[in-house]
């Protein structure tokens, strides 16, 4: 089996760098966080993922014990070691400006121990057009010819979090190559791990676009809902009593509504084809709209709370349960929990949030749900986790304030309305 290594060992990297290692491959996984290596060495992660039932966690040590997979920092020595490099590392976006900063870093890295014969396979969600104006002209600093002395691909990511090993195995891949050999190499490579199709597209700009579309149309379709929801409130209907009813349709497929869109992919894959729509003095006047939507969702769900406190903002006390930005996840990058956290506390609320799986630290973090809804007024349930019970909820009741007639704003759908109202809240959904 080939050596591998694999650049960035986020959320993405890491089970790949495991799918291969449990395959056989010997596998190098460089990252530049010297705190994650160091926990990922001692056989440590916080991932929630797992392939036929075993945890990830018990997986890391498998491949650790077996020496199959091995985490460092040390670019250089990885690149001695292997000749296939696969890299992960995404493209941050913030304030709508996108950062290649990190891509181009790792291109240098690999440039600078790229040797002949080594495949370079792009595994991130790109600005179209990024492998090749971008990533190539760095890995021929090298001093080698793409095509020539090296092979190079684009392959996009498409797993979801939480279901990211079997994705691997089970979700069709998109590729492209510089050339027909970089092609055929790269997915006799995937193919270790992808028992899907492969689909070889003619260029690496079409892959690319095909990625941030896959993202954006999501967006789309959750903005769309999202509106319907406030229609939905407005006419006193349950929004997903409605989406259920329209998904019976054959051709219908909705999405279900929630407390904004989070995440690492759906709400920057907008400011990814903006650039390159601006050089093409493209508009994109549906997807802004979408994004702009989607946006103003966490302060929408703020507004629930704060219209039904029972005292000022400045005397309201919240619980907040889920931080994470999407259900059972452990990842609160671009989540709307705290963005909808951020609104409460400019209006003066306390907050305090509990998410046993998010292992971020916040200040308004705590470590238990009876401290969270100690004293509060009102629950905002924001993102489901195991261990976060939703039921029960007349155990709730004591432990809150007794100003006022406590409510739940249930973005979740995750509430029992005849329940919630026989243990004395108020029920507002979106």
């Amino acid at each position: 089996m080939p050596d591998v290594c694999v650049f960035g060992l986020g959320f993405v990297g890491l089970p790949l760098a495991l799918s291969f290692a449990m395959r056989g491959c010997r596998v190098v996984g460089v990252d530049v966080d010297q705190a994650l290596v160091a926990e990922l060495q001692a056989g440590v992660t916080h991932h929630l993922e797992s392939y036929q039932g075993t945890p990830i966690q018990e997986i890391l040590r498998r491949e650790l014990a077996a020496g199959r997979f091995r985490p460092t920092t040390d670019a250089a020595a990885a690149m001695a070691a292997c000749d296939n490099i696969i890299v992960t590392v995404g493209v941050p976006v913030e304030d709508g400006r996108h950062d290649l900063g990190p891509v181009l870093e790792v291109s240098r890295a690999i440039a600078a121990g790229l040797k002949p014969g080594d495949l370079v396979i792009v595994r991130s969600t790109l600005i179209p057009g990024t492998t090749r104006r971008d990533v190539l002209p760095v890995l021929e600093q090298s001093g080698l010819k793409a095509g020539r002395d090296f092979f190079l691909a684009y392959s996009s990511e498409r797993i979801a979090e939480g279901r990211a090993f079997h994705e691997f195995e089970h979700m069709p891949a998109a590729l492209a190559g510089l050339d027909q050999a970089s092609a055929e190499r790269a997915a006799a490579l995937l193919s270790i791990v992808t028992k899907a199709e492969i689909t070889l597209a003619s260029s690496f700009e079409v892959v690319e676009m095909a990625k941030v579309m896959e993202n954006i149309s999501r967006d789309v379709d959750i903005a769309m809902v999202n509106e319907f929801a406030r229609f939905a409130r407005a006419m006193g209907v349950d929004i997903f009593e409605v989406v259920r009813v329209a998904n019976t349709h054959l051709r219908v497929n909705l999405l279900t509504p929630g407390p904004g869109v989070g995440g690492y992919c759906l709400p920057n894959a907008l400011f990814y084809l903006l650039p390159r729509a601006r050089e093409l003095g493209v508009e994109l006047e549906l997807l802004t709209t979408a994004r702009r939507v989607n946006d103003a969702v966490p302060s929408h769900v703020a507004g629930l709370a704060l219209r039904n406190l029972p005292v000022p903002p400045a005397q309201a006390r919240l619980a907040v349960l889920g931080i994470a930005m999407k259900d059972y996840s452990n990842d609160d990058r671009v989540s709307p929990a705290l963005a909808a956290i951020r609104v409460l506390q400019e209006a003066g609320c306390q907050v305090r949030a509990y998410d046993p799986a998010v292992p971020t630290p916040h200040p308004f973090k705590v470590g238990s749900l009876e401290e969270a809804l100690s004293g509060a007024h009102g629950v905002l349930i924001l993102a489901l986790q195991e261990g976060l019970p939703t039921r029960g909820l007349a155990a709730w009741r004591p432990l809150m304030a007794a100003d006022g007639t406590p409510f739940i704003v249930d973005t979740r759908n995750a509430v029992d309305r005849a329940e919630c109202e026989a243990a004395g809240f108020r029920l507002e959904t979106l």
